[in-house]
């Protein structure tokens, strides 16, 4: 029996620095200024830093890459996560998106931080300074609002609806 633990245990180790090697791809950290949400919605400095701190690890091409990203199976939890989180929203190219899914977004993000599923519980449980206060929460609130109207004063009401 003894033996046979053995072996599992050996087998084991083998398979854990082996997956090492197995790396998911990191996002660029490119940022092209002109595909960025601030080259065409204006995006006060509180609005950004809450951004930054809070969101842009997993709504960004510039994800913040925590020491356990570095060690397998974490690196594929959480490149999923970011992955997952940019398919969502990605503020680095926030820009290219039809003017109908900006005005849906604004409003998503608005909504989200507003009932506190933003930044995400798991998130915010290692990243303590991504939580959200009342007052962080009511500017971003108030941020995404005060986008959607300058959308509406800038679009036909049908080009900010989504197509089906």
């Amino acid at each position: 029996m003894r033996k046979i633990l053995k072996i599992v245990l050996i087998i084991l180790i083998i398979i854990f620095v082996v997956i090492q090697f197995i790396r998911p791809a990191k996002n660029s950290g490119e940022e092209i200024a002109a595909n960025e949400i601030t080259a065409k919605f204006d995006m006060p400095e509180n609005v950004q830093q809450i951004l930054k701190v809070s969101c842009y690890d997993c709504h960004s091409n510039t994800t913040r890459y925590p020491w356990y990203w570095h060690m397998q199976p974490g690196a594929w939890v959480l490149s999923n996560h970011f992955n997952d989180g940019k398919k969502e929203v990605n503020f680095s190219v926030f820009s290219t998106y039809p003017a109908a899914k900006q005005y849906r977004k604004f409003k998503e993000i608005g909504e989200q931080v507003k009932k506190g599923d933003m930044p995400l519980f798991s998130y915010t449980i290692i990243h303590r300074d991504a939580v959200l206060s009342v007052q962080q929460k009511r500017t971003i609130e108030d941020w995404a609002a005060n986008s959607m109207k300058e959308m509406e004063a800038k679009y036909p009401p049908d080009s900010l609806k989504r197509k089906k």
